[in-house]
């Protein structure tokens, strides 16, 4: 099957409009139709249904899209195997969600990266459905999770905790005015939800809600709110007082997983590197 036409079917899946992924994709809206009916005319099924502007995916273009986007990875996975150079003979793949690469994944990463420089490596952002649907495929020999999956085929380490806390911009920095003033949910996963939920039960809806722990710190300091926050990220704001602890809110912790196959080909540098980020966590506390 020609590759383009599932790269354009994500395009227009992932926009959900024709013009923008052929601007995305630098053709021209009618090119991307035409791909999208070869493809559709080649399985058999209608992969989209459209009404005006609104374009969603047809029950066939659901069970399609896992499939498209394995294909596309194991595509990506084999051209970057056959090109890594006999210097760099082993290649790893890391993944996380983009709150675990700001809290705690990318300065880490970094450090291992530098003590490792034989290795070739290739390191995504992107959610966690996605991210157990690729380490299951062997798309990724390891990711670092706050929620674990529940697979018997995954070994599950548990590297540490990260700590959470509740800060703010805002002079009155008691719970009652900080809650309820331009506050920013990051979302921190499901455990973090539930918590959040029994400590704050008729809290009004946030004036945000954001994946991304960047986002919510630079919003707060361009235009003053609350948010909780890893302790890593505003530690330093905290002491030159850029950032106050919201008086009275609880502080909530994350425990944080390495997920990996425990059969992976290069389980030892697998291994390895989960002992290198427990130490890493421990010491960034």
């Amino acid at each position: 099957m020609d590759t383009e036409l599932l790269k354009t079917f994500i395009e227009v899946q992932r926009t959900r409009h024709f013009g923008k992924a052929a601007e995305n994709l630098y053709l021209t809206q009618s090119a991307v139709s035409f791909r999208i009916r070869q493809l559709e005319q080649q399985l058999g099924v209608n992969l989209f249904s459209r009404y005006r502007n609104n374009i969603q995916l047809t029950a066939a273009g659901e069970r399609l899209l896992p499939h498209a986007e394995a294909m596309l990875t194991a595509l990506q996975r084999a051209k970057q195997d056959v090109a890594v150079s006999a210097e760099q003979a082993l290649q790893l793949s890391i993944a996380s969600t983009a709150n675990v690469w700001e809290a705690f994944l990318l300065q880490s990463f970094i450090h291992i990266q530098q003590h490792l420089p034989d290795l070739s490596w290739r390191a995504e952002s992107m959610g966690k459905d996605q991210i157990a649907r690729q380490v299951l495929e062997r798309h990724l020999d390891l990711a670092v999770l706050f929620d674990a999956p529940k697979v018997d085929e995954m070994q599950v380490d548990k590297l540490g905790d990260i700590k959470l806390l509740p800060v703010t911009t805002l002079a009155e920095h008691h719970v009652a005015e900080a809650m309820q003033r331009r506050y920013i949910l990051v979302d921190w996963g499901t455990a973090f939800a539930m918590q959040h939920a029994r400590h704050f039960p008729e809290l009004p809806p946030p004036y945000l809600r954001t994946g991304s722990a960047r986002i919510a710190l630079e919003l707060m300091q361009q235009c003053g709110g609350s948010a909780y926050l890893p302790e890593t990220m505003v530690k330093l704001l905290l002491a030159d007082n850029s950032l106050m602890l919201i008086k009275d809110a609880p502080v909530m912790t994350r425990e944080l997983f390495a997920v990996s196959l425990p059969k992976a080909t290069q389980r030892s540098q697998i291994s390895d590197i989960i002992d290198q980020l427990k130490t890493l966590l421990q010491r960034s506390q």
